[in-house]
């Protein structure tokens, strides 16, 4: 008797050029699954299985004309929706986009997907939407709402959103603590590595305690939590929130010294400034012309802002726990670097010394 060929799952992935989009559809694509892109601009290498399309979420008119052809490759049931398309940025500066793009254009998906046969909806939210801990206390999921800045602040105004307006389609919020995996791809760790590497003057001083912790999650640990969201489906409730992180998280301290004894062989003085002076130093620094300094004056604020978290809830109910640890994947972050800094610094996206750009050069010449 021949067996009958399996029907594909298909997946849609919003933002799937970003760096979660993309291990997500390299996940779920090799498992046989049809996994449909929506960004504004596909991967230069999209991963298999993976049908990018064109779609601006602050259009009423580009997410109608997608989802219209969604309907016409794919058909009307969509296994589930990995939902990561966000506005983000380090400037601190408020803007239009974080409701244009972050909470407007989750709206118009939402609205669009009311026709479709969704078996689950997974917004990408992040751990910023809690307060912060005092030291001692972990955060878990019925901590305080009370986001610091505008970015955990838009998706504090999505996850209400879509509480709203979700109708029967089923919906998990994973919020998600800072992402990285073995070549760093962390905006915040990058430029702490970097400093250091480089002796910079910043490298040696930090305008709160240093003692403060903030979890991360190894990129391999959130495409898991993602699966195990998907296999737990029919054991879950209509509207579920998560917790994903690693719940022992280093001190800033402890990520300092260990960077500066992985790349220079000693631990890392760090000396505490007072916020007014930190602050007047991060003016002068982003007047200076040329200076593209990571810190803004904006972050001295948060700086004493610490997250641990309990994920006792997401052991529990998905049966996820992070098999890595910062802790441990720093040390191979960290040879990575040594063995071929200009890479590592493009990699992450960060502009080179003039020494790096000497051996640039050299290696082209």
């Amino acid at each position: 008797m021949t067996k009958m060929a399996e029907v594909k799952q298909v997946f849609l992935i919003t933002g799937s050029s970003g760096f979660l989009g993309h291990a997500l559809a390299h996940h779920f694509g090799s498992r046989a699954s049809t996994i449909i892109g929506f960004d504004l601009e596909g991967p230069p290498y999209p991963p298999p299985s993976t049908d990018v399309l064109f779609c601006d979420l602050t259009s009423d008119e580009s997410v109608q004309k997608t989802f219209h052809l969604v309907r016409s490759r794919y058909g009307a049931k969509i296994r589930a929706v990995f939902h990561l398309a966000a506005y983000y940025s380090f400037s601190g500066e408020d803007s239009p986009l974080y409701r244009k793009v972050t909470v407007e254009g989750t709206e118009r998906m939402l609205r669009e997907l009311q026709a479709f046969d969704v078996g689950q909806f997974i917004f990408s939210s992040s751990m910023l939407v809690h307060k912060p801990n005092e030291h001692g206390d972990l955060i878990s999921e019925e901590s305080p709402i009370d986001p610091t800045w505008q970015y955990p602040q838009s998706k504090v105004e999505t996850e209400e959103l879509i509480h709203d307006v979700h109708g029967d389609i089923p919906v998990i919020n994973l919020r998600i603590a800072g992402v990285y995996d073995d070549d760093c791809h962390s905006i915040p760790i990058s430029h702490q590595i970097q400093r250091i590497y480089e002796k910079q003057l910043e490298s040696y001083l930090y305008s709160g305690d240093t003692s403060v912790k903030q979890s991360y999650v190894h990129i391999a640990d959130v495409v898991k939590a993602f699966e195990c969201a998907l296999d737990h489906a029919n054991e879950l409730p209509k509207e579920a929130t998560f917790l994903i992180g690693e719940p022992d998280a280093m001190s800033y301290k402890e990520i300092q010294d260990e960077i500066g004894m992985r790349i220079h062989g000693e631990e890392w003085l760090t000396v505490s400034v007072p916020k007014p002076i930190a602050k007047v130093g991060a003016y002068v620094e982003s007047a200076m012309p040329g200076n593209e300094s990571f810190v803004k004056p904006w972050m001295i604020d948060r700086a004493d802002d610490s997250y641990e978290l309990n994920i006792e809830k997401a052991r529990r109910l998905l049966g996820w726990e992070p098999q890595y640890r910062l802790r441990q994947a720093l040390p191979e972050i960290i040879a990575r670097l040594v063995r071929d800094p200009v890479s590592w610094y493009r990699t992450n996206k960060l502009n080179l010394p003039d020494e790096l750009k000497d051996q640039e050069q050299s290696k082209h010449s």
